[in-house]
């Protein structure tokens, strides 16, 4: 079986974060599956498309450039409300399956963050971890975010999306935001970004196992180059 990590969670929570410093640990391929939506939204606000459209956004969302990943603008609050809106669509959600699944088979290995890796992108993955955290403090790490960005943010506007995007997210009918029932659930909201790493590190070499040595620091060579 080839070593995946599944990481689920609503928006900020820290599965990102947390996502991105596990594959450096263990010199694994990071897959923010998030951006894959984002970009099938930005594609929409910029081409005008209807979002409501399940045709027109499947065909977005099957046509997806791989460059565009790093597009700055798949940050902007707009493109993430527009991103909760097009994850709804089954068809989306299909035409990207497949790009996430090839990602998995990676070697030495793959660390996916996202809704539904644990449950439906990677079921069988050996490591799956549900990282969740008070809506409130959500809004309040979301918001300070958006600030540091220079982008204006009232914290009421910020804790009101959040909390509709949680309900979107879980009550879809397709792959609905829930928690593996064999995935590691981590609180991170009293917990700063060290202490959630090292809870998160110490389940995950429970299932696979420590890091060869020099992983972390071959990874980190290829991301200077």
């Amino acid at each position: 079986m080839n070593k995946v990590v599944a990481v689920d969670g609503p928006a900020a929570s820290g599965k990102g974060t947390l996502a991105r410093r596990l594959a450096r640990h263990y010199g694994f391929a990071h897959l923010d599956s998030g951006r894959l939506y984002r970009a099938v939204a930005l594609r929409v606000i910029r081409e005008d498309l209807d979002p409501t459209d399940e045709i027109v956004c499947s065909q977005a969302a099957a046509t997806l450039d791989p460059a565009g990943l790093d597009d700055p603008a798949l940050r902007t609050e707009a493109v993430g409300r527009m991103a909760s809106r097009v994850s709804a669509l089954p068809g989306v959600r299909r035409e990207l399956l497949d790009f996430q699944r090839r990602f998995a088979t990676r070697q030495p290995g793959a660390v996916i963050d996202g809704r539904d890796i644990g449950t439906v992108i990677c079921p069988d993955a050996p490591a799956k971890l549900f990282v969740t955290a008070t809506v409130e403090e959500r809004a309040r790490r979301r918001h300070k975010e958006l600030l540091d960005q220079g982008e204006a943010a009232i914290y009421a506007a910020v804790l009101k999306d959040l909390a509709e995007r949680d309900a979107r997210d879980t009550s879809r009918a397709t792959s609905p935001l829930i928690r593996a029932a064999d995935a590691f659930l981590l609180d991170t909201t009293s917990m700063d970004v060290e202490a959630a790493f090292a809870a998160a590190l110490a389940y995950v070499e429970s299932r696979i196992g420590p890091a060869p040595a020099g992983a972390g620091l071959e990874t980190a060579a290829r991301d200077t180059q």
